[in-house]
């Protein structure tokens, strides 16, 4: 019972990892949602999409993170300066 490979969804490459980005994490997930969905991946692919599906969700959850981080930051930032410029008009 052995799919096409030319059906798989493939799978990225160390380097590609190094050079990923949110989008094209997100985009790679729904690949591999879509091939475990088509019920075509056999025992092997199906362990292997799993394992890389869960890396690309904890890049992903990691990137949010610092996303979230820049953005407290930001409005830290944007507090001060409006502290700062509050005592300069008093």
């Amino acid at each position: 019972m052995s799919a096409d490979p030319s059906s798989q969804a493939p799978s990225l490459s160390g380097q590609a990892m190094t050079e990923l980005t949110y989008e094209t994490a997100c985009a790679r997930i729904e690949a591999i949602i879509r091939r475990l969905d088509s019920g075509e991946a056999g025992l092997r692919e199906t362990l292997e999409l799993c394992q890389e599906g869960r890396r690309l969700v904890e890049y992903c959850a990691a990137e949010l993170e610092a996303v979230g981080r820049g953005l407290e930051e930001l409005r830290l930032d944007e507090l001060v300066a409006r502290l700062e410029a509050g005592r300069a008009a008093a």
